[in-house]
């Protein structure tokens, strides 16, 4: 099965707190099934991540990022359970790899869906309705939800492609640090800065 649909990744990443391409390929390989693919998940030791969910994150460590010129700069709060991960290297090396990746998206809204502005999100929902006014009815809902699901693709922070390892959604990068350290990781803070913006 490889249509697999959006609504049940993201049920399954609720159930797991696995990333979502993890999510996507265990439901391909569970033909859809979500149960099954929560079975995978838990046997590929990817679904610990929702028992930490819950933890609280309340160390962790702020990087920067300063573009060569001097014209962009890029303030990160990385965010984790004990100070000793907060000084892992490759808890420092995702902080500072995030920094540089806001630096490159300047289109980043937001880290999560849910801190997308709501009249950010309206706009962009009149914009799909009125481009798929012309198309036939019995398809204009999924030509809307398709773009709604693009344009956030390419402003929420945790749904992007990190522009240095290709293929890799921040969120899967952050699961996988979750999972490596055994602990909550949340991206808590970013800020954008550049001259004249």
């Amino acid at each position: 099965m490889s249509d697999i649909r959006a609504a049940d990744v993201k049920a399954l990443r609720d159930r797991t707190g696995a990333g979502m391409m993890a999510c996507k390929a265990a439901l391909q390989e569970a033909g859809g099934d979500i149960d099954k693919a929560v079975e995978l998940l838990r046997a590929r030791g990817e679904a610990q991540a929702a028992k930490r969910a819950g933890n609280e994150a309340t160390e962790g460590t702020v990087q920067s990022y300063i573009h060569s010129n001097g014209r962009i700069g890029v303030l990160v709060e990385v965010d984790c359970e004990t100070d000793f991960v907060a000084r892992n290297e490759a808890f420092v090396a995702f902080a500072k790899d995030i920094a540089l990746h806001v630096a490159a998206k300047p289109e980043t809204l937001a880290i999560t869906e849910d801190e997308v502005p709501a009249e950010d999100r309206e706009r962009e929902l009149r914009i799909a309705t009125e481009q798929a006014a012309e198309r036939p009815e019995n398809v204009r809902e999924r030509i809307v939800a398709g773009k709604i699901e693009k344009w956030l693709d390419e402003v929420v922070l945790l749904r992007q492609e990190h522009v240095k390892h290709e293929g890799q959604k921040i969120e899967d990068l952050r699961a996988k640090l979750a999972s490596d350290t055994g602990e909550n990781i949340v991206i808590r803070r970013i800020a954008r800065f550049g001259i004249g913006q």
